[in-house]
């Protein structure tokens, strides 16, 4: 027979309880003629903001807070391995992903302004029309110079790296498509087609399938590199936007538009698991290096938020000031960076408490 100790635990299974979360203290803001639409940390003590059109450049921060070169958008295409393209043009830097080693930057140009550039792609494009390609700008992270210019698809928009640094994936929002870049040739190796506006893009640790979600339907796109392949994870939910993978690979969260939540996604189920709302258009997400917090950005809300991955439970809300659009996680310093485009970056320090140090 069990004995009433065990009886007892079958009973009344242990219930575990979730880890306690940092709450989030801000710490600092910083102002300027900037107008960020996104704020990429490095890895190495180094963050990006893009600044689009409206101020025509990238800005470079420092972990405490510094404002260390203001980079224009600004260049000689033909003197960055552009021959067909003479004289000065300028960009408009909407997204930036780094190489593992955060040595090198590469910045997208929602659309390019000068000489041959007549017809650029806009927001509500039509994929049947072609419209102007643009180029990733490939930035070097010690001297902050930009040395080369790649031509991918019109209005890139997110770029990725794989984690194993053999490819720049670009999503090109008005020409429905991917662009699959080779950092060592600087060159467009492969353009994948996929449907209205790509926009987030996820790769998995071993650099072997990226994940890109289409903000015009409902869907994700399973790209395998290995032979770009291209499967879908259906019906995620409406409009989703940006997508993280967890470490293990076994998870993605996309963050829908159009429904004011987030979804939680198994990738090898190809199921949907859980929603959460958050606010209103959530846009950008970081999950931070153990996988336990989703960090949201909310643009309608104006706020950020604290999800537990678990449970998928929204823990913590901020407020932020109008329009916040971009975020990152800084692992050294346990700091979120969000990028309000109204015109300032937000830095939260995660306040951990005493029982989880």
């Amino acid at each position: 027979m069990l004995s009433f100790a065990l009886l007892f635990a079958y009973a009344c299974p242990v219930q575990v309880k979730p880890p306690a979360l940092p709450s989030l203290k801000l710490v600092k803001t910083i102002f300027g003629s900037i107008s960020p639409k996104s704020i990429v940390a490095s890895g190495t003590g180094l963050f990006f903001a893009q600044n689009m059109m409206y101020t025509h450049k990238i800005t470079v921060y420092s972990r405490d807070f510094k404002l260390l070169k203001t980079i224009s958008d600004q260049v000689e295409l033909d003197r960055l391995g552009q021959s067909n393209y003479k004289g000065r043009y300028q960009g408009a830097p909407v997204e930036c992903a780094f190489s593992p080693d955060g040595s090198r930057a590469w910045v997208s140009n929602y659309q390019m302004y000068g000489r041959g550039f007549n017809h650029p792609g806009f927001d509500e494009a039509n994929g049947g029309v072609k419209y102007d390609p643009s180029f990733l700008y490939k930035i070097n992270t010690s001297t902050l110079a930009i040395t080369t210019a790649v031509k991918v698809g019109s209005v890139p928009k997110f770029v990725a790296v794989t984690p194993d640094g053999k490819l720049v994936l670009v999503s090109n929002w008005a020409g429905y498509d991917l662009s699959v870049v080779d950092p060592g040739s600087n060159r467009e190796v492969k353009r994948i087609k996929l449907g209205r506006f790509p926009r987030g893009i996820a790769v998995d640790t071993a650099s072997q399938h990226a994940y890109v979600a289409l903000l015009g339907g409902y869907d994700l796109a399973d790209i395998r590199l290995s032979d770009y392949r291209v499967t879908w994870i259906r019906n995620v939910g409406r409009s989703p936007r940006h997508l993280c993978i967890s470490p293990d690979a076994k998870y993605l969260y996309a963050s829908l538009n159009g429904e004011g939540r987030v979804a939680k996604v198994d990738i090898a189920r190809r199921r949907l698991i859980r929603k959460v709302d958050t606010g209103t258009q959530p846009r950008s997400m970081v999950l931070t290096p153990d996988g336990e917090r989703l960090y949201v950005v909310n643009y309608n809300s104006n706020s950020v938020s604290q999800v537990r991955t678990s449970d998928m439970k929204v823990t913590r809300s901020v407020k932020t000031n109008l329009h916040p659009i971009g975020i990152t996680y800084d692992a050294l310093t346990h700091r979120i960076w969000v990028c309000c485009y109204s015109g300032s970056i937000m830095v939260f320090q995660e306040m951990f408490p005493k029982s989880a140090r």
